[in-house]
C-alpha cells in the first residue's frame, strides 16, 4: 500500500515510539511504500536541519539518505484549487494524486479535515494502523 506521510508523522516516527514509529517500521519491513515529491523531501530536510540545530547530536541525515533511495519519488499533480486551509499542506495531496496513492497519514487537523478530496483519504497514524496494519 502506498502512503504519503505528513512531516509531523515522519518526525514523530523518527524521534518517538508509538503509531508513527510503527508506520516507519512497516515501511522498513516492506509492508507499506512511502511516496514523496521533491517538495516534500525538501520540507522533511528543512525540519530535520532545524531539529539538528536545536538538539545537539541529533542528525537525520542517514534517515534522509535512506528515504531518498527507498521511497517512491513522484511528480506531483498540479491542483486546480486549494485543498487544505493552510495551502502549504496541499503538497501532500498533490503528491498522492501524482500516483495511485490514496492515503495520507497526518496528525494535522487541517489536513485531516480535507480527507476524501478526489478519493484521497487522510488518516491519523493510529487510525491507519488499526485499519491497515
Amino acid at each position: 500500500m502506498k502512503v504519503v506521510l505528513d512531516t509531523n508523522v515522519l518526525v514523530s516516527g523518527v524521534f518517538f515510539s508509538g503509531p508513527p514509529r510503527q508506520i516507519l517500521e512497516a515501511w522498513r519491513d516492506g509492508r507499506v511504500e512511502l511516496v514523496v515529491s521533491l517538495e516534500i523531501l525538501e520540507e522533511y530536510r528543512r525540519v530535520g536541519e532545524r531539529l539538528s540545530a536545536e538538539f545537539e547530536g541529533v542528525s537525520l541525515e542517514p534517515f534522509f539518505t535512506l528515504l531518498a533511495t527507498n521511497a517512491l519519488i513522484v511528480q506531483p499533480r498540479r491542483l486546480s484549487e486549494a485543498v487544505v486551509s493552510d495551502s502549504t499542506d496541499d503538497k501532500f495531496f498533490a503528491c498522492a494524486l501524482g500516483t495511485d496513492c490514496r492515503v495520507i497519514i497526518s496528525g494535522d487537523k487541517r489536513v485531516l479535515a480535507a480527507s476524501s478530496y478526489e478519493g484521497v483519504e487522510v488518516l491519523s497514524p493510529r487510525s491507519f494502523i488499526e485499519r491497515h496494519l
